[in-house]
């Protein structure tokens, strides 16, 4: 299987030159040309972010730093013309895990790509797949949710649906992309279908109930922190 990498620069000859090469060297690659795009496109099926530090809007540095609030470890590798101790620090800070400085050669990305993934997968194959958030944990091995040490019984498709939000907790879902997600090859599904689902399980997560918001005329996402 396709390991896929999200780029995320605002020069777009970048984008293109570093994806032709990964995808040559048989990775699945996504592009971003801000980090708003970027953190809307942003999934579980990613593995690694080659993320630009200098971009408008907002920065790599802002982005890196927002998905390690909201609990998202996905390895960030930032790209940045910057390269002074002080710059480097900055990113290891924030959460990155390597650090390029433009301009740079072909070949120490894809080194940097190859050892970072390396790295990660180790980690994860020692770590237990397990989500905590705040009194709140997801076994995705044993299927099972605990909130405030209680084991909480979720139907097959609440707990599909709670991973889904809860991997991707910087996304909102609508109705469609959730159906797409877990009815696919289901017609009768309607986007009612998925309101009575998601009303079902913040019932049943009690207190954690708020975790998971609405979004008026948008759909669904994440939040286990206060805003």
């Amino acid at each position: 299987m396709e390991r896929r990498i999200l780029i995320v620069d605002d020069e777009r000859d970048i984008c293109e030159i570093l994806e032709f090469n990964l995808v040559n060297e048989g990775y699945a690659v996504d592009t971003a040309n801000s980090a708003e795009e970027a953190l809307e496109i942003l999934s579980s099926a990613h593995e690694l972010i080659l993320l630009d530090v200098m971009m408008g809007g907002m920065s790599g540095y802002k982005m890196a730093e927002k998905l390690r609030k909201d609990g998202n470890r996905i390895p960030v590798i930032f790209l940045t013309a910057k390269d002074t101790e002080n710059d480097m620090l900055t990113g290891f800070s924030v959460g990155g895990d390597d650090y390029i400085s433009k301009p740079f050669s072909i070949k120490e990305v894809l080194a940097r790509v190859k050892a970072v993934l390396k790295r990660s997968s180790s980690q994860r194959s020692e770590a237990k797949d397990l989500l905590d958030f705040d009194g709140m944990s997801i076994d995705l091995d044993t299927k099972e949710v605990v909130v405030d040490g209680q084991s909480v019984p979720l139907t097959r498709t609440e707990f599909e649906i709670l991973v889904l939000l809860a991997t991707n907790p910087s996304r909102v879902f609508s109705r469609d992309d959730i159906i797409e997600r877990l009815w696919k090859d289901n017609p009768y599904v309607t986007e009612r279908t998925v309101d009575v689902h998601i009303t079902r399980l913040r019932k049943k997560l009690g207190d954690r109930s708020s975790y998971i918001t609405s979004r008026p005329g948008y759909g669904y996402r994440f939040n286990h922190r206060e805003e």
